[in-house]
């Protein structure tokens, strides 16, 4: 069982067993300078999970550090995001301006000890010095000061005595580090600005390198869990916490992937921006992918920690579907919210055989669904119906109301068309319609077959309410830029007309409207005299957003009649396999939905489980690429084996190829049936990850891009993307990836 563990929880396991800590102490540092969006949310279900997995106990630590984008509302928005999301923090929150004294004291510590200085070089001259990954640094000649003159400067720099950039307070490593983050790295700089916590006390504040790894020591903190952009500092974070040679115990860093997700942006300062702008209604807005504005929209606790325990935890960056956060979100509503019917672009019907009112009595669940409960459904002769319910001149296979096809309205009577009225510009504006007297729900007896039931409102009773459609805010997958937000990310229906019961529930209620979706009450603007709807997420993914191949392009699968959102139920057999995947693999939903129906890919997959424990890695190529293969061929025609294809997931694993080349070897096993490491081996494809052959090629590209190199540090960071791009064109994609994105980092940033 202990295999199916993240990395992280083996390590703890490991740490217990061996005694080094007799408490787990996790932590969560956000920096309070704008609201946590989902990513954060990754990191505080890590941090919490684990302390509460092994009885221990996290804090919640505001890294306040900076002085000039830090603010009171995005403390309380991180507080108020650990506590939605079920967690509780040890204690009181902790900030790292609690301890600017005792940082202060063991800066100190480091000058009396020679291993501090105050630097006065200008900032050019300080980057120019700090050399290339090619070339060593040269230190810089204040240096040499002494230890009185260090600690006078120092104090004059706490009291304000000098401008902002005028001296910095530098740790005395190597100049001549191949880890460029170890060239004498900044512990203090000096800013002028007003503290929300420590007012206008201090005038120098401590670098994040410095402050983190004393704050996690200071509250006794175990295991340091960051992102991966932070495992280069992690020499800088052993560093001091030997120098100063603190008593043990004493923390370690670890790190992890970040969390990515196409079609969003999870930088803080690009989400700033659209806030600032006010390209998005606020930190809140239903289309951000801040805890807030996911709340806001409708999203539950459980379905984000879900959607967080699903994607696991790695070691390498990837990106993640934003059809699988989706797809969490749908997992958690379905069984639990009700159904009810609400139109959207009304059409008026006039049913003129039917004269009288009457109420039905409908469900709120289907009956695959095990909860119970219902509700009295309005009925007379004046109904409204979604107005793409009709159609004059139907298209093929299209199974709703025509002039010749008659429909069932959902919980009620089969109806069929008599008469279109349209305006003097040929708009139809209402359809006069008759009713089949005994085609009531549950007591048909017209023995009419209808292929399709619609939803319907009835015109006196039904409330007018406001609808905003939320769509994805980007229309980039890998978003840039404002440029790329998509302008039709909010279509707002005013006059949506809605079922009366729904009105009369609590507002933070949320529901299905049939055929449309799952919906939330806004927290913000519904009031009982203007009711106002959020949509959360469709009831399946759009087709428009799904990724097109050429082999769907080509061969397009038959259309399923599918009736009221219904699908076929599992067997017993297939329920089983369902629960194993989710509950003991951690399988995605969808995937363990895909293999437990399927028995061929369940077979293969389980079978390649033996030869490999990877979860994850070997359900997705078995989902997607040896699934697509099946559409085609029978499996007895494969030319590999189950076997060969953990031998292929475990190259991946162990950073021998890189997921794209992991495809290319793919597809050459498909042809020839060739063990995957002789394919690897024969083509020269194995993962360039020495630095020293990489080194020369990311310094010819620098060397190449001047321009480009200094609008990356003039602030242009998506000229990042620019030279990773170079790196692995050069490399003919077998550059690592991980590797290279450090390496490039440490090269062009200027020193922080």
């Amino acid at each position: 069982m202990n295999k199916s563990k993240d990395f992280l929880r083996r390590k703890v396991e490991e740490d217990l067993k061996a005694g080094k800590y007799q408490e787990i102490i996790t932590r969560f540092p956000p920096e309070p300078n704008g609201f946590p969006h989902i990513g954060h949310a990754k990191s505080i279900s890590i941090n919490f999970g684990i302390a509460r997995d092994y009885q221990g106990r996290c804090n919640l630590r505001m890294d306040d550090t900076n002085p000039t984008t830090e603010d009171t509302q995005y403390v309380e928005a991180l507080k108020d995001a650990v506590q939605w999301l079920g967690f509780e923090w040890d204690k009181d929150v902790h900030y790292t301006s609690d301890y600017f004294f005792k940082l202060y004291a063991y800066a100190k510590e480091l000058i009396s000890m020679g291993k501090a200085y105050v630097d006065s070089l200008p900032e050019e001259q300080m980057r120019e010095y700090r050399g290339t990954v090619t070339q060593a640094g040269k230190r810089s000649k204040y240096a040499q000061r002494s230890v009185e003159e260090n600690l006078e400067l120092l104090e004059q720099m706490k009291n304000g005595k000098f401008q902002e950039g005028e001296h910095v307070l530098r740790a005395k490593i190597d100049m001549a580090s191949p880890n460029m983050k170890m060239r004498d790295p900044l512990l203090y700089r000096i800013k002028h600005s007003h503290h929300f916590r420590a007012g206008d006390e201090w005038s120098i504040y401590p670098m994040y390198d410095f402050a983190h790894c004393l704050s996690d020591y200071l509250e006794g903190v175990t295991h340091s869990i960051c992102t991966l952009e932070f495992e280069n500092n992690r020499e800088i974070y052993d560093w001091v916490l030997d120098t100063l040679k603190l008593e043990p115990p004493r923390p370690y860093q670890y790190e992890f992937a970040r969390l990515n997700i196409n079609y969003t942006v999870m930088s803080k300062r690009k989400l700033l921006e659209l806030v600032e702008k006010k390209l998005v209604n606020g930190w809140d807005d239903p289309r951000l992918p801040t805890i807030a504005g996911l709340r806001r929209r409708g999203y539950t606790p459980e379905s984000i920690l879900n959607f967080c325990e699903q994607i696991g935890v790695a070691k390498a960056n990837s990106v993640v579907d934003v059809a699988q956060l989706e797809f969490s979100i749908r997992s958690d509503l379905n069984p639990k919210v009700p159904r009810v019917m609400c139109v959207l672009d009304p059409l008026k019907v006039t049913i003129g055989n039917y004269d009288g009112k009457e109420e039905l009595e409908a469900s709120y669940y289907p009956h695959d669904v095990p909860k119970e409960g219902s509700r009295r459904l309005p009925f007379s002769k004046e109904i409204y119906i979604e107005r793409d319910d009709f159609m004059e001149n139907p298209t093929k296979g299209y199974f709703r109301l025509t002039p010749t096809q008659p429909v069932r309205l959902k919980h009620a009577y089969i109806i069929c068309c008599k008469e279109i009225i349209k305006d003097e510009h040929g708009n139809i504006v209402e359809i006069k319609a008759e009713y089949y007297p005994d085609s009531k729900s549950g007591e048909d007896t017209s023995g009419i077959k209808v292929k399709s039931a619609i939803q319907w409102v009835e015109a006196n009773e039904a409330k007018e309410i406001e609808v905003r459609l939320y769509d994805r805010l980007y229309i980039n997958e890998s978003p840039q830029n404002i440029d790329d937000l998509n302008p039709n990310s909010l279509k707002i229906v005013k006059n949506a007309l809605i079922e009366p019961a729904v009105i009369t529930q609590k507002p933070d209620v949320r529901f299905q409207f049939e055929r449309e979706g799952y919906f939330f009450a806004d927290p913000v603007d519904y009031t009982d005299k203007k009711p106002v709807f959020n949509k959360i997420v469709a009831l399946k993914e759009a087709s428009s957003q799904k990724k097109k191949t050429p082999q769907n392009r080509q061969k397009q699968e038959p259309k399923k009649v599918q009736i009221d959102g219904e699908v076929t139920p599992m067997t017993k057999e297939e329920e089983a396999k369902f629960e194993k995947y989710i509950n003991e693999l951690k399988l995605n939903p969808e995937v363990a939905n895909t293999l437990a129906r399927d028995k061929q890919l369940s077979s293969f997959y389980e079978e390649a489980l033996e030869s490999l424990f990877t979860p994850v890695g070997i359900a997705n190529i078995v989902t997607n690429d040896i699934a697509r293969e099946l559409k085609q061929k029978d499996i007895s025609a494969l030319k590999y084996t189950p076997k060969q294809v953990a031998k292929l997931i475990e190259m991946v694993d162990n950073e021998i190829i890189s997921t794209k080349i992991a495809k290319q070897v793919f597809e050459e096993m498909s042809k020839s049936g060739e063990e995957p490491r002789q394919i690897v081996d024969s083509k020269g494809l194995i993962q360039i990850s020495d630095p020293s052959v990489l080194l020369p090629i990311i310094e010819e590209i620098i060397v190449k891009n001047p321009d480009n190199v200094e609008k990356y540090r003039a602030g242009n960071n998506k000229l990042f993307g620019f030279f990773v791009g170079q790196v692995l064109k050069a490399t003919k994609g077998k550059g690592n990836p991980k590797v290279v994105n450090s390496l490039i980092e440490d090269r062009l940033n200027i020193i922080n």
